[in-house]
C-alpha cells in the first residue's frame, strides 16, 4: 500500500468474472483494450493452473479500500539472444479511469517486479491515440523511447504504438 491507498494483490477466484469482463466485453474493456471476443474460459484455465502468477507472466488485482479497480499484468519478452525484459500492461474498470489509480498501480508493479525478479527492464506500450495512458506512464516514471509504427492491430486497422520503459537504475529499489 502507499499514500494513495492503491494496492496490488494476487487474483482470487472471485475476481474472475471482473477479469473476464475487462478482457472480453467491449464496454468494460474500453476503446483501446477491446480486441474482439476470444476464448471465454481462457482466464479460468489459467487461474486453475497457475493462480495467474507463473515464471514468465503474471497478473495482480488493483484495489482501493477493498474495491477492485482492475488489474496489472506482465510477461517475459526477448530483447536479445540471451536477454529478456518484462512487458507490462494495465486495464481499469471504466469508473476508475482518470483518477491516477493506474499511474500508482504501474509504479507499484514496477517496484514489485524489480524487488522480486532479476529483470533489468520493464517496458510498456500504448496506442499513439491513447494520450491518457501516455500521461500515466510518464507520471509513473517510465521514459518514452519512441514510436512503433504499425505495431498493433485493433478495430480493422494497424495502429502505431508509443514505447516506454523503466530500468532498474531508474528506480531506487532499496
Amino acid at each position: 500500500m502507499n499514500e494513495t491507498g492503491v494496492a496490488l494483490r494476487p487474483v482470487s477466484e472471485e475476481d474472475l468474472p471482473m477479469l473476464e469482463a475487462l478482457t472480453n466485453d467491449p464496454q468494460a474493456a474500453g476503446k483501446f483494450e477491446w480486441h474482439g471476443w476470444h476464448d471465454p474460459h481462457f482466464l479460468r484455465r489459467r487461474w486453475a493452473e497457475t493462480g495467474m502468477i507463473a515464471a514468465d507472466n503474471g497478473m495482480l488485482m488493483i484495489e482501493l479500500d477493498g474495491r477492485r479497480l482492475g488489474f496489472v499484468s506482465w510477461h517475459k519478452t526477448r530483447t536479445g539472444s540471451t536477454s529478456y525484459c518484462w512487458n507490462a500492461g494495465l486495464v481499469l474498470v471504466p469508473e476508475a479511469r482518470g483518477h491516477g489509480y493506474g499511474t500508482e498501480a504501474q509504479r507499484l508493479l514496477v517496484r514489485y517486479l524489480f524487488a522480486h525478479t532479476q529483470m533489468n527492464r520493464v517496458e510498456a506500450s500504448t496506442e499513439a491515440g491513447n494520450t491518457a495512458e501516455q500521461r500515466s506512464l510518464t507520471k509513473a516514471g517510465f521514459t518514452r523511447e519512441g514510436t512503433l509504427r504499425g505495431y498493433g492491430f485493433r478495430d480493422g486497422a494497424w495502429r502505431d504504438h508509443i514505447l516506454y520503459s523503466m530500468l532498474r537504475s531508474d528506480l531506487d529499489v532499496g
